[in-house]
C-alpha cells in the first residue's frame, strides 16, 4: 500500500525580490514523499509550491487537505484525477511524486538529453522590480552574463523610469541581439494600456505578460486584437483546467502567447492540453516556473525538456533563495542544465 508524508519548508530569497503585488522575502512549499510499503527504500518526491496572493488554492484548508492525503492514501490516484481541482498545486506535488515513485525514484521523471546531460535549456534573464539603480546593476549582470534574452518585471517603478531603463538597453543592443520581454503582472490600468503597448513598440519589445488585472475579458480581447506589441496570458490561465475551460478562454481573448506554470495550472496534464489548444490556433508558448525549490523546479524542467524548446523558457528561478534543496541542476552560457553525476541532497528539507 502506498504511504505519504509532508514536510513544509520556507524558502529565503537571497535579497528581497519586487513584484507589482509587493516585496517578497520568503515562500513556502511543502514537500510530499510517496513510498509503497512493500518497498520502503523507494520513494517519490514531489513539491506543491504556492505564492500567497497568486496561488488560487485555499491557503486555510491547505494543510487539512495535506492531512487528508496522508490518510487515505488508497485514494491517491482518484485525488489526482478528480479530487484536487480547488488545489493546483497539491495536485501537482501529488503528480510529481508518483511519477517520480513509478520512474524508481531518482528524480527523473523525463529521460531526455537534458537528464542525461547532453543538453540545456535556453532560459532568459529574469530582472526583478525595485530601484532603478537595482534594476540597473541585474540588467548589467545578465548581460555580462551572456543572456540573449532579458525579461524585465514592470509596474513598480514609474512608467517614464522603466521606458528609460528599457531605452537604455535598446540603445545598447539591438532587437536581433537582445530580445526584451516585459511582465507587468496586471499593472496597466485598462484605459492607458494601449498607449503604454504603443510607446512599448517603439523599443521592440518580444512581448508582454498580462498587461491588465485577470477577469477582464472584453478588455484583454479588445487589446489583444489591437496590440503593437504581442501579449502572453499568464494570470489569466489560472483555474482553467479542463478543455473546455481553456478552448472558451483563448477563444474569446486569442493572446499571441501562453505562458505555462504547472503549480498554478494543476501539473502536466493540464498543461499539456493548454499546449495543444494553443497550438491548434496558432498561439505560441513557453514554460516558466513559479518560484519552486529545486524538486519543484527539476520536474517543470525536465517536463520542459520533452518538447525540445527552441525558444526562451523562463526557468532561472532556482538561485534566489538561500537554502534551497541542493540539486543536479546549475545555470551556464544562458542554459538551464541537469549534471547527472550530482547527487541529490533531501537532508535539507525542512520538517
Amino acid at each position: 500500500m502506498l504511504r505519504l508524508e509532508y514536510k513544509k519548508h520556507v524558502f529565503n530569497f537571497k535579497q528581497p525580490s519586487g513584484t507589482s503585488r509587493g516585496v517578497l522575502k520568503q515562500k513556502t512549499s511543502y514537500h510530499l514523499i510517496v513510498w509503497d510499503s512493500e518497498n520502503p527504500e523507494v520513494k517519490g518526491h514531489g513539491e506543491c509550491s504556492t505564492i500567497k496572493g497568486l496561488s488560487p488554492d485555499p491557503w486555510d484548508e491547505y494543510e487539512s487537505t495535506l492531512q487528508q492525503l496522508k490518510g487515505r492514501t488508497e485514494d491517491l490516484e482518484f485525488y489526482l484525477i478528480q479530487g484536487l481541482h480547488r488545489f493546483p498545486s497539491i495536485r501537482f506535488g501529488l503528480e510529481m511524486a508518483l511519477t517520480d515513485l513509478q520512474k524508481g525514484g531518482r528524480r527523473i521523471l523525463f529521460d531526455t538529453n537534458f537528464t542525461q546531460g547532453k543538453a540545456g535549456i535556453p532560459i532568459n534573464g529574469l530582472i526583478w522590480m525595485g530601484k532603478p539603480e537595482f534594476m540597473h546593476q541585474q540588467i548589467e549582470q545578465k548581460i555580462n552574463q551572456g543572456y540573449p534574452c532579458i525579461k524585465m518585471k514592470i509596474g513598480a517603478l514609474s512608467f517614464e523610469q522603466e521606458m528609460e531603463l528599457l531605452q537604455g538597453i535598446r540603445d545598447r543592443f539591438g532587437a536581433k541581439e537582445l530580445e526584451l520581454r516585459v511582465d507587468a503582472n496586471g499593472a496597466f490600468a485598462p484605459e492607458e494600456a494601449l498607449e503604454k503597448l504603443k510607446r512599448l513598440s517603439g523599443l521592440d519589445i518580444h512581448s508582454i505578460e498580462q498587461p491588465i488585472r485577470q477577469g477582464q475579458w472584453d478588455k484583454m480581447a479588445g487589446l489583444c486584437k489591437e496590440t503593437p506589441v504581442p501579449i502572453a496570458l499568464d494570470e489569466e490561465l489560472i483555474g482553467r483546467s479542463s478543455e473546455d475551460a481553456i478552448s472558451q478562454l483563448l477563444d474569446y481573448i486569442q493572446p499571441q502567447y501562453v505562458i505555462l506554470k504547472p503549480s498554478l495550472l494543476g501539473g502536466f496534464e493540464i498543461s499539456e492540453n493548454l499546449i495543444r489548444e494553443a497550438e491548434k490556433r496558432n498561439i505560441g508558448w513557453w514554460v516558466t516556473s513559479a518560484l519552486e525549490g529545486n524538486i519543484g523546479l527539476n520536474a517543470i524542467a525536465q517536463w520542459t525538456a520533452t518538447f525540445n524548446p527552441k525558444n526562451t523558457q523562463g526557468l532561472g528561478t532556482g538561485s534566489l533563495f538561500t537554502n534551497n534543496i541542493p540539486s543536479p541542476l546549475y545555470i551556464a552560457d544562458a542554459r538551464l542544465h541537469f549534471d547527472p553525476k550530482n547527487l541529490w541532497n533531501l537532508n535539507s528539507i525542512h520538517e
